[in-house]
């Protein structure tokens, strides 16, 4: 190279960034061709951290603030230089920053449910989602295990990556919780601290590290949600007998509003009783002869007057009985 055109080029004096939008975890400086003079200045804000490699190997990293680039503030990249009798040139060195700010609102999610075993419905399949957040506090490791050489690394490239992780570690909390599920809707913080616990250890091998964890919701795959609504149904339900007694109630204001007047009232209220009354029995295991006993009597399904059991023809209204 020329005298003159070591003097053209350029020498990069001042070295720093700014993001220009969200989600950007990694961003190497564009060095091209141009050498850092020495005694240059790095600006480092508050949210990020810089990284300076040369070589391809990893050397200094800064922390927010000023610094005037020289042997003293780059003692692992002075001795990879051997500079040591301090010769003030232009130097080489890939330079990388960092954003060390909180990532917001990521969003997980079961796309598949999970089945884990439940003390009281035994196997079940759960569905789940929330959200996360994280922050990047060790850009050597985030440099040497994820992002590289890469000029620009973000939030969605990592994010397939931390979801899948997260699924798989939320099947193993849900089992070691023993929390059964009717009660994890009323343990949603305990539970997702339960899988923060197990997710955390991941995130740092990464460099990374998880700052809160929370499970919005969970849900069964729609059939076996129905079976529950009718278990909860049946436990609502409670005494039988007197749910049955509470129908044949209700069932009156229905039946008087009939047409036929009182006739349909004492139908509907016949038939209702009748109804009620076999029902109970046959819940109550009653007891009693195959036959009816003589003088027993029975409502008329029609017109709801008393008749004789035995009778096949209601004396009233001429309907057969059965």
């Amino acid at each position: 190279m020329s005298l003159g055109s070591f003097f053209k080029k350029q020498f990069v004096d001042v070295i720093h960034w700014t993001e220009s939008g969200d989600g950007v975890l990694a961003y190497r400086y564009p060095m091209q061709d141009m050498e850092i003079q020495y005694g240059a200045q790095l600006t480092v804000r508050e949210s990020q951290m810089a990284l300076f490699v040369n070589e391809g190997k990893a050397a200094d990293a800064f922390g927010p603030g000023l610094y005037t680039l020289e042997t003293r503030t780059l003692p692992l990249l002075t001795n990879l230089m051997n500079w040591d009798k301090l010769f003030q040139s232009p130097f080489k060195s890939d330079v990388y920053f960092f954003s060390t700010r909180l990532q917001t609102d990521q969003r997980w999610g079961t796309q598949n449910p999970i089945t884990i075993r439940d003390k009281d419905f035994g196997m079940v399949r759960l569905r789940g989602h929330g959200i996360y957040s994280y922050h990047l506090v060790n850009p050597l490791i985030f440099h040497q295990k994820v992002s590289g050489t890469r000029d620009v690394y973000t939030v969605a490239d990592i994010e397939g990556q931390l979801r899948n992780t997260i699924i798989g570690r939320v099947s193993d909390a849900f089992a070691s919780s023993q929390i059964p599920f009717l009660d994890m809707a009323a343990n949603l913080d305990e539970l997702g601290k339960a899988i923060a616990e197990q997710v955390a250890p991941t995130f740092a091998e990464l460099g990374l590290e998880l700052d809160s964890f929370v499970v919005q919701n969970l849900s069964l795959p729609e059939e076996l949600q129905r079976r529950l609504d009718e278990r909860i149904g049946m436990n609502m339900v409670g005494n039988l007998r007197d749910y049955t007694q509470f129908q044949v109630a209700q069932s009156i204001p229905t039946a008087a509003a009939n047409e036929g007047g009182g006739a349909g009232l004492g139908a509907g209220l016949g038939a209702g009783l009748a109804m009620g009354k076999a029902m109970a029995d046959a819940i109550g295991g009653a007891q009693g002869s195959a036959a009816p006993p003589q003088g027993a009597t029975k409502f008329c399904g029609e017109c709801g007057k008393s008749i004789p059991r035995t009778s096949k023809f209601c004396p009233e209204c001429g309907k057969p009985q059965v």
